[in-house]
């Protein structure tokens, strides 16, 4: 009998203690189940809320400082290139558009995971065209409008009759930069190579939310984790995101995450880099890198389809077939 109401009187004062903590938007851990009382999860569900607090076990609590309101996606297109100034054929041998099919379909489909995990974010696709079928974007647009995504085109036409595709690769990257004028807060620069896991923008909000909360600063993202950064025994900090870990890095190619506010501060030197070739041709914004922090997913978010045996493309430890195919 005493032990029946001990049983009860513990309940009562769990019970009790439940409500204080939600009032007072406290989490607790039952460590005997390994469950979240207050917000009724299992320790493999997130507790974090976008926003407001990221929460992970063993740590503890991280309040968000810096809120994400908006994002951005400006993605540069071109169906009929192949690889920049190169010959090879990229990994699976399919023709460009295919490329850029999967990876529009993959930022839809980010897309919208993300919009479930932040119900009142907005996002917007750019998309920076040059000289690729009218037809292919056609089907572009109205993949992203059927997903009731709102969508913003430009068209940036180049002479390369030459042959030269850097000429039309600059002219994309420099209409990206001034396409900032348009947007409000997050931006992701993206090219039309990079196939997304379904988690990846969520991954990359919610550790944006957290890193610039913790450095009380401005940051870089990345949404691949490139090969060719692990050849340098470079020193990184190693940090914890969401579901995955998140490494220091001061080079990327470019496709990265930033805020508008970044992107001012360094306005010209970005311009720059879409004027003058350098080598390598992202000098400006590994020379930015030194300056500002850059954080690469372990394991990566998303694959860049590039040649097989180039060190700038193919993530390790990545089922790359799997995430082609999950996008057709």
């Amino acid at each position: 009998m005493r032990e029946i109401k001990n049983k009860k009187k513990t309940n009562f004062l769990k019970k009790f203690l439940i409500k204080i903590c939600r009032k007072l938007g406290y989490e607790l851990i039952d460590q005997s189940s390994l469950e979240f009382p207050v917000s009724n999860k299992n320790f493999y569900e997130n507790v974090s809320i976008p926003g407001e607090k990221s929460i992970t076990l063993g740590l503890g609590e991280t309040k968000i400082l810096r809120k994400v309101k908006s994002l951005d996606i400006i993605l540069k297109i071109c169906t009929r290139v192949h690889l920049v100034s190169q010959s090879k054929k990229r990994v699976f041998e399919e023709k460009k558009s295919e490329y850029t099919f999967r990876t529009v379909n993959s930022l839809i489909k980010s897309a919208q995971d993300l919009s479930k995990k932040y119900n009142n974010l907005k996002i917007k696709f750019q998309i920076i065209d040059v000289n690729s079928e009218e037809s292919d974007v056609i089907e572009i647009l109205s993949k992203i409008k059927k997903a009731n995504f709102e969508t913003q085109h430009f068209s940036v036409k180049v002479n390369d009759n030459d042959g030269d595709n850097m000429l039309s690769t600059m002219a994309s990257i420099r209409k990206s930069f001034e396409c900032v004028k348009n947007c409000n807060d997050l931006i992701y620069f993206v090219e039309d190579d990079y196939i997304h896991k379904n988690n990846a923008l969520a991954e990359m909000v919610l550790a944006y939310e957290k890193f610039s909360s913790i450095f009380k600063n401005e940051i870089f993202v990345l949404s691949t984790d490139y090969p060719y950064l692990y050849k340098s025994l470079n020193n990184s900090n190693i940090l914890i995101g969401e579901n995955i870990h998140w490494r220091s890095v001061k080079e990327s190619l470019l496709t990265f995450m930033t805020s508008k506010q970044m992107v001012e501060k360094y306005y010209e030197k970005l311009i720059d880099m879409a004027t003058r070739e350098s080598n390598p041709f992202e000098k400006n914004l590994h020379e930015i890198y030194e300056k500002e922090r850059c954080f690469s997913p372990i394991p990566t978010l998303s694959i860049h389809c590039t040649n097989i045996n180039s060190v700038f493309g193919l993530s390790p430890n990545t089922d790359l077939k799997k995430l082609w195919e999950e996008n057709n």
